[in-house]
């Protein structure tokens, strides 16, 4: 009996760390997500032109997640309203939408090549502003 409850301890410990472990990595990417998704949203807005504003806000998504070490490249996906072609005029929101997904770590080889993962997205969206000037 007493080998068995050592056992038991690792049996129990392993799968508590697997779990522990994919909350912080999880966490971890929430985070990322929710700040290039903020980043994007103002790096396009005071860009001064719609082409690098798109440019802008894949840079910011980049550096939000280099900030936690991540080297995910998630979906980035910027849309404007009310005028999807003209983005930087006076009453225009633009919308940042980041997806991404993290991987569990540790988890056995039982599932095969692919290892399960858990889908991160994060949106924001930031206001060209009414009262602003219209860029060229």
């Amino acid at each position: 009996h007493a080998e068995t409850a050592p056992q038991a301890r690792r049996q129990v410990i392993v799968p508590l760390l697997c779990v522990v472990l994919a909350a912080f990595e999880t966490q971890r990417a929430a985070y990322a997500a929710s700040a290039a998704a903020r980043s994007a949203g103002r790096a396009f807005v005071t860009a001064p032109d719609q082409g690098s504003g798109y440019a802008r806000a894949r840079e910011a998504v980049r550096l939000a997640y280099a900030d936690q070490r991540l080297d995910a490249a998630p979906d980035v996906r910027i849309t404007c309203r009310p005028d999807p072609r003209n983005c930087l005029t006076p009453g225009s929101v633009v919308r940042a939408e980041i997806h991404s997904a993290v991987d569990l770590p540790l988890m056995p080889s039982v599932f095969g090549s692919r290892t399960p993962s858990i889908r991160v997205d994060a949106e924001h969206e930031a206001p060209y502003g009414t009262f602003r000037e219209a860029r060229p």
